[in-house]
């Protein structure tokens, strides 16, 4: 038995949650806030068989897209004034954690 917990951009989230849904996988689905741009983020919680791993990871990865979003910069403390000027970053993709569960028990 595995527990997938998988760190989503707020942005793929709903593809993510229905392509897994649609698979009859449970899914439980956690609002959260983190990152490096303290974005909005949606964490899911997975609990499966080890056989139906590699299915979860290859939807979790089929509908997580990487893309490159324009911020600001911010000068450091201490320098001299200038404008900041915008900086391209990855946003998006997923994080994901596959751990081990000893027991599952459903009331």
């Amino acid at each position: 038995m595995k527990l997938v917990l998988a760190i989503l951009n707020s942005d793929d989230a709903h593809s993510v949650i229905t392509s897994l849904t649609r698979a009859d996988f449970n899914v439980t689905k956690l609002a959260t806030t983190g990152g490096f741009l303290s974005s909005g983020n949606v964490t899911v919680l997975i609990g499966l068989d080890d056989a139906r791993l590699d299915t979860a990871l290859e939807l979790i990865e089929k509908h997580s897209n990487s893309r490159k979003q324009v911020i600001p910069s911010t000068p450091d403390v201490g320098m001299s004034f200038s404008p900041s000027m915008p900086v391209q970053v990855n946003v998006g993709g997923a994080t994901v954690f596959v751990l081990n569960v000893e027991q599952f028990v459903k009331y």
